[in-house]
């Protein structure tokens, strides 16, 4: 899926559920990259006021969207201001992605040592995720666009640079379906609490980076050749699809051809 990014209103038009919270508002999960990350206080919302709102503002905001949350999914308010809650993600990649070979998928005993998997073996392959998963993620306030996307790639022991991939918001305007790609310090949740929990008014949806040409450099060799040989396939299945249209075609011609002759003039 193609993003049109010429477009200046920053969106594109549109050409159950698989639930896993894999860490919480509290964890550690991103200790070792934080200092790569932008910092908590550069989050931001695509909607930006002029000022922050109040710890009051807040408080009534999150009253107001548990009221209408209908499956336990509800926000929580600490002492400092910051919130808790959930958004689910749609998983819409048309490319592989590439993943460690030959390794089990990891345990919980993983994710509380913060053990990876990935890391013990330097074997890769590369396979296409379901179209339109949707995984649900239990999130901070202050955790960010870079970091969401962090955690699902660990979630799926994806080894892919994660600037290969965005995060973008789908809306629902003057009846079409529009996404716009949201910046990697945005906050995914401040903007979840402000569209109320109805999915059909707001939604998440992880696809790839669309920026224009594609950065080759970035793919490793296995990757390359992954990509070649899947392209070879693809190209091979579409010669035999259009064979087989057009034997069907011609049978029915001469089938045709056959009739009328048969037939007296």
């Amino acid at each position: 899926m193609t993003v049109d990014s010429s477009m200046s209103s920053g969106y594109c038009s549109l050409d159950e559920e698989l639930e896993d919270c894999f860490f919480t508002a509290k964890t550690t999960f991103f200790r070792n990259v934080q200092s790569k990350q932008p910092s908590k206080s550069v989050c931001k919302a695509v909607e930006e006021t002029q000022h922050p709102p109040t710890l009051q503002e807040i408080r009534q905001k999150i009253d107001s969207y548990n009221s209408r949350e209908k499956h336990c999914l509800g926000m929580k308010l600490s002492e400092d201001g910051t919130y808790t809650g959930f958004i689910k993600v749609h998983l819409k990649l048309r490319r592989p992605v590439t993943v460690p070979a030959g390794i089990r998928p990891q345990s919980i005993y993983d994710a509380i040592k913060e053990v990876n998997p990935a890391a013990t073996t330097d074997k890769r392959t590369s396979f296409y995720l379901p179209l339109d998963a949707i995984k649900q993620l239990h999130i901070s306030s202050t955790t960010t666009v870079s970091e969401v996307i962090q955690g699902l790639l660990k979630k799926f022991m994806v080894v892919d640079n994660p600037q290969k991939f965005a995060l973008f918001k789908r809306i629902h305007q003057d009846g079409q379906v529009l996404f716009q790609k949201l910046s990697i310090a945005d906050c995914p949740l401040y903007l979840r609490l402000l569209a109320g929990p109805d999915t059909d008014i707001l939604s998440f949806v992880l696809k790839e980076n669309e920026t224009g040409e594609v950065e080759w450099d970035a793919f490793s060799i296995p990757e390359l050749q992954n990509f070649l040989t899947i392209l070879e396939k693809e190209e091979q299945d579409k010669i035999h699809q259009v064979q087989k249209k057009y034997t069907t075609f011609r049978q029915k011609l001469e089938a045709a051809l056959r009739e009328s002759q048969g037939k007296p003039g």
